[in-house]
């Protein structure tokens, strides 16, 4: 097969994916440069997919414990996290047979093996010894990221774990501390907290989350404590003791606390230091992480970049949208669309989604805005399925009725939040709460939190 391309793709996680399938859908010859014996990238294997796929039975097991029906069979049932992992790696090997099916299909080449520049627009790739060159005249690098390790502490030790390597844990320790209490490490803090384990959940900061809206980052924070995390906030860690019999990390506030293993979930680097960029004169940052401009093209022309690897806002759906567009450029720069707009999507034990703008942001703004709030334990849907925790928090314009920002905390709010962000993105009077009002929703439906929510907020003008 020839090795000359027209896009060259580093990565076959979501950016580099959706990179390459735009490409030969405008009849490009196209390559994907991967460095695993298998596609999908962190997102698949160490990432979204079994994380979710882990919390979906977490969740399962809880419903089940706690339905009165279910009780009548006696003590509540328990799962031991090898087993969890189990039913994640099936969902893993369906991910991986669909997309090899979608290179397949298209007749991308994979070429497996770890890639680095030699120019512009040349590709040296190492497998096994060998060295193959191949050139394109664009190149998109979507090599992802991976967790942060600091140099201080014993990676390889077995009870000292990563976002990565918590995956191939095989026992389930009764207590485990998570330092970092970001995305990661809350929805880590969740999923162990459902198996029955102690959660020392160590934050950095001074709130969880606190990108969120103050009132879900609030509500975050007292369903993890009611769950049995222990949160401890404005904490740095000092060094950290891995033994046979358990870990314990010291904290800068003079602290200690053991438990039987350690998650560190604290930033992570962009997978950037194998590429050889000096060679054609691009530098990473101190995260390993590129900039590129608002058409993903880097410093050097023809050389793309899209994903984690260029940091915010480092959510699958994001980099998907980022390496179409980043394929797009490559076309033609009025193809691009730049990724500004994203919802997010935070798969907690109840998950937590939201677009737009916070409380916060609109008051420094000094934009007149009201609230519009629906409680899921007033809604049918949420009675019948018993998921009755949660709200539907809408933010809009005192005299324009614009909505501004849409908060949800509770059951399928990564779901719902779709409907919200649909009118939002409508032009002009498009975008209104009466949209909420006047239309008629399916009931008994979760999605109905929107009407009640709307004429909630209607009512305090």
């Amino acid at each position: 097969m020839s090795s000359q391309y027209d896009v060259l793709v580093i990565g076959s996680g979501p950016a580099g994916e959706s990179a390459a399938l735009n490409a030969v859908k405008h009849g490009q010859h196209v390559a994907i440069v991967e460095q695993q014996n298998w596609v999908g990238g962190a997102c698949t294997h160490q990432g979204t997919i079994p994380s979710k796929a882990l919390r979906h039975t977490v969740r399962q097991l809880m419903r089940f414990n706690r339905n009165p029906i279910f009780r009548d069979l006696g003590d509540p049932r328990t799962l031991s996290f090898p087993r969890v992992l189990g039913a994640a790696d099936e969902v893993t090997r369906k991910q991986v047979a669909m997309r090899s099916k979608f290179y397949q299909r298209n007749r991308i080449e994979v070429i497996q093996g770890v890639a680095r520049f030699q120019d512009q627009h040349t590709l040296v790739i190492l497998k096994d010894g060998r060295e193959r060159r191949v050139r394109a005249e664009h190149i998109v690098i979507a090599t992802g990221s991976r967790p942060y390790r600091p140099a201080n502490i014993d990676f390889s030790h077995a009870r000292v774990y990563d976002s990565d390597t918590i995956l191939a844990m095989k026992h389930t320790p009764r207590k485990i501390i998570i330092y970092g209490a970001g995305v990661i490490g809350c929805e880590y803090a969740s999923i162990f907290s459902g198996l029955g384990v102690k959660v020392e959940l160590i934050n950095t900061r001074d709130r969880l989350l606190e990108f969120l809206d103050d009132e879900i980052s609030d509500a975050l924070s007292y369903h993890l404590r009611h769950m049995g995390v222990m949160i401890r906030h404005r904490e740095a860690y000092s060094t950290v003791v891995a033994g046979d019999k358990g870990v314990e990390i010291r904290l800068e506030s003079g602290k200690q606390l053991r438990g039987d293993a350690l998650l560190w979930c604290n930033g992570r680097t962009g997978n950037t230091d194998s590429l050889a960029l000096d060679a054609i004169g691009l530098a990473a940052d101190h995260r390993g992480q590129l900039d590129v401009d608002e058409h993903y093209e880097t410093s050097l022309e023809g050389v793309f970049a899209a994903g984690d690897v260029i940091g915010w806002p480092s959510l699958a759906s994001a980099a998907y949208d980022q390496g179409r567009s980043a394929a797009a450029s490559a076309r033609g720069k009025e193809h691009c669309r730049f990724v500004d707009d994203v919802p997010t999507g935070i798969y907690t034990l109840p998950e937590i989604s939201s677009v737009g703008r916070t409380e916060r942001e609109l008051t420094e703004a000094r934009i007149p805005y009201e609230v519009g709030r629906a409680l899921f334990k007033d809604t049918a849907r949420a009675q019948i399925s018993g998921e009755t925790v949660g709200m539907l928090k809408i933010l809009f314009h005192v005299e324009t009725l614009e909505i501004l920002g849409i908060h949800c905390f509770g059951a399928e709010a990564s779901e719902i939040i779709h409907i919200g962000q649909a009118i939002m993105k409508q032009t002009g009077e498009g975008n209104s709460l009466r949209y909420f009002i006047t239309t008629t929703f399916n009931y008994p439906t979760m999605a109905e939190a929107y009407r009640t929510a709307a004429l909630n907020g209607i009512n305090r003008l």
